[in-house]
């Protein structure tokens, strides 16, 4: 390939469209103006402990170790469990509750799901384990579960998992998005 002499009226028109040309005495470019971006507040979620309904007018029995929990917030199809059991929703996070005292445990799943939910997570995975060593075969964190998950607002339903999931000693829970994953997901109900 031949090198092309550019002629004196192309290099006139050249110079014509380009302007006036200084030479660059830096090669450096500065990326950051000097001013720094003045700060905004963050937005401060509600407090986990909040979320909770305060009625209290829950009457339910108590459940033994291998007995599946299963509950739907009112308007919420009766297929929501099956589905969520076949796992149409997908598995977004899970939290093991394994050891931990009533009180331990009530703090951690409250922040686990305030968490999720700001996230924008789904379906979540809690495994609270069947309480083989409480008293008089009666769960103490399963039935706690029971009645946090369905005292708290973001929770839309829950059921027992599949075995390979943790059986009767994990619960699948379906959760509300938060305001801004809504939009993207009105189209999907």
């Amino acid at each position: 390939m031949t090198k092309k002499i550019p002629d004196s009226e192309d290099s006139g028109l050249f110079h014509l469209a380009i302007g006036q040309v200084r030479a660059i005495k830096d090669d450096k470019v500065r990326l950051d103006s000097g001013e720094k971006p003045k700060p905004y507040p963050k937005h401060r979620p509600a407090e986990a402990e909040s979320r909770l309904a305060e009625q209290q007018d829950y009457d339910l029995d108590p459940v033994s170790i291998e007995d599946r929990l299963s509950y739907l917030a009112p308007g919420v199809q009766k297929s929501v469990p099956a589905k969520m059991r076949k796992g149409q929703f997908g598995l977004d996070a899970e939290i093991d509750l394994h050891g931990l005292t009533s009180e331990e445990a009530k703090r951690q799943l409250l922040i686990f799901l305030q968490r999720a939910v700001i996230d924008g997570c789904r379906c979540v995975l809690i495994i609270h384990g069947k309480g083989y060593r409480s008293p008089d075969n009666l769960p103490v964190l399963k039935n706690s579960l029971n009645l946090w998950l369905r005292q708290h607002r973001d929770v839309l339903a829950f059921c027992s998992a599949k075995p390979r999931d943790g059986g009767a000693g994990a619960v699948l829970v379906l959760l509300r998005l938060s305001e801004k994953f809504a939009k993207r997901d009105e189209l999907l109900f």
